[in-house]
């Protein structure tokens, strides 16, 4: 009864101190990735994005179509993943969106739906990564008639 009592104790010391930690990490500095389990690269991102300080949570699923769809991506922005990022004002990070771009994105904080890194670029983060890889990052709104927008442009 009492080694019970005290691995219940453990347990909700545990639980606390995970929440604790939790609430404490900095929702501009937090990412959602949403990943195809059988996709390598996708993973190698969340981890470059973690050793970069990010605190990053990955939940896979089978068929992102609706993840993007939500978060307003079209065929044209689709990369292999998407993700979330921000506290109040959240935004998509769609493919392999480079480390510099999402400084850029969370420190000017303009007036975007997301950024997009279109299809997997070889050198982009995730795909071997090459500082002088050459790709653009897209800005994206969900207002009727925007374009996208070159964000950043990589490797120039």
């Amino acid at each position: 009864m009492k080694r019970a009592m005290i691995g219940i104790a453990v347990a909700a010391t545990v639980a606390t101190l995970a929440s604790a930690s939790a609430q404490e990490a900095d929702p501009e500095k937090s990412i959602l990735v949403f990943k195809t389990p059988w996709c390598g690269c996708c993973q190698v991102w969340a981890d470059k994005m973690i050793e970069a300080g990010y605190t990053v949570e990955t939940r896979d699923m089978n068929d992102l179509s609706l993840i993007k769809k939500q978060g307003g991506v079209t065929d044209q922005l689709a990369g292999c993943h998407t993700s979330v990022i921000g506290g109040e004002r959240k935004y998509v990070l769609e493919g392999h969106v480079p480390i510099a771009a999402v400084e850029k994105l969370m420190s000017e904080k303009p007036d975007v739906r997301g950024l997009a890194v279109p299809g997997m670029p070889q050198g982009s983060l995730g795909m071997g990564f090459d500082d002088n890889a050459q790709y653009n990052v897209y800005a994206y709104s969900d207002r009727s008639g925007e374009q996208p927008a070159v964000f950043l442009r990589m490797g120039q």
